[in-house]
């Protein structure tokens, strides 16, 4: 028998979706690139701002149709901020208590809307830290550790039910060319990449999926090694995507290219973004469009017209004092302007 406070929340979770509008799919006008449209599918006017708040959504409903959500209990996290943001929101929605576990380098920003959901941040020194201790609170404090980077891939139906790819190829029906040549996505969990690319070869459309990983992250080798093992020391500057492991949402064999792009390549696309739209966007987005901008050129060298989709992930009113000021961006991702020099023939 369903267990009432369980059949509670996740009604509460379906009617805050009931209330919420698809995000919008923003066409970019870049003359330079005529007969070839680039799209951003705008994940930050979600509740809490970013591509996370879909997640966390079905993470939760997993949780609870599993069992594993107990009323009262805490839920614990571990994340580079945007899905704590989101959990957190999810949690208050239930009344539930959550813990975040990140690590310190995480945005100042991220922390305050993970405490104005009600939510606490516990932090360790480096982000392979995150999955041990989470696993440590969670047992101390009998509450559920919802595990983003194993479930990611899992917890959302990626056959349709207005997932975020059956939602890109709904709106692209009316525009010039409705069936994209690419859609490019950044990995965190690998999570996203995971749905699009299996709706892809489920709906058997010839869209093809590119995967665009930064620096200081396994993904990139591990897509062309298939080695579980690979590790690094160093984490992502590049807040929301790039893991030092390899984790178990990120499903290679769903992706037909990857690329690796290079940080100062991202914070130089998200302020040649700004220009464009008049809007700044994270850092995660510049990756996702410097890939999305090399596709282009390559199919304008090759003649050829179509239509590519990217994500802009979430607002860059997050990252006012890292990606949008000029000395930290000196000092921890170095000078931008061989790659501004590059953005300019798009202009």
């Amino acid at each position: 028998m369903l267990n009432r406070w369980i059949s509670q929340a996740i009604q509460k979770i379906e009617a805050d979706f009931q209330r919420s509008a698809d995000t919008h799919l923003i066409k970019l006008d870049i003359p330079s690139l005529h007969g070839i449209n680039i799209y951003l599918k705008d994940e930050s006017t979600h509740p809490t701002g970013s591509l996370k708040h879909r997640l966390a959504r079905s993470l939760f409903l997993y949780a609870l149709c599993n069992g594993w959500i107990k009323e009262g209990r805490p839920i614990i996290e571990s994340s580079s901020g945007s899905t704590a943001v989101s959990e957190a929101y999810f949690s208050r929605l239930l009344g539930l208590p959550f813990i975040a576990v990140m690590p310190r380098s995480i945005a100042k920003k991220k922390i305050q809307q993970i405490e104005f959901y009600g939510g606490k941040c516990h932090f360790v020194d480096h982000s392979s830290e995150i999955y041990a201790e989470s696993e440590r609170l969670a047992n101390e404090l009998g509450g559920h550790y919802m595990d983003q980077f194993t479930y990611a891939e899992r917890a959302t139906d990626w056959r349709g039910n207005n997932n975020i790819a059956e939602s890109i190829f709904t709106q692209m029906q009316l525009e010039p060319h409705p069936i994209p040549n690419w859609i490019v996505m950044s990995p965190g969990t690998g999570g996203t990449s995971a749905t699009i690319g299996r709706y892809i070869r489920y709906q058997c459309i010839k869209t093809k999926l590119c995967v665009v990983d930064p620096e200081n992250s396994v993904f990139y080798d591990y897509y062309h090694s298939n080695d579980k093992r690979l590790f690094c020391d160093s984490g992502s500057k590049i807040e929301g995507i790039g893991r030092p492991r390899v984790e178990p949402s990120f499903i290679s064999g769903v992706i037909d290219y990857m690329q690796k792009i290079p940080d100062s390549a991202s914070i130089a696309t998200v302020h040649w973004l700004e220009n464009l739209i008049g809007r700044k966007a994270g850092a995660s987005t510049g990756t996702n469009l410097y890939g999305a901008l090399k596709l282009a050129k390559e199919m304008q060298l090759e003649g050829k017209q179509g239509s590519i989709v990217t994500l802009l992930c979430d607002s860059g009113n997050r990252y006012l004092d890292t990606y949008y000021n000029a000395q930290w961006v000196q000092e921890h991702i170095g000078d931008l302007s061989e790659h501004k020099s590059w953005l300019s023939q798009f202009t």
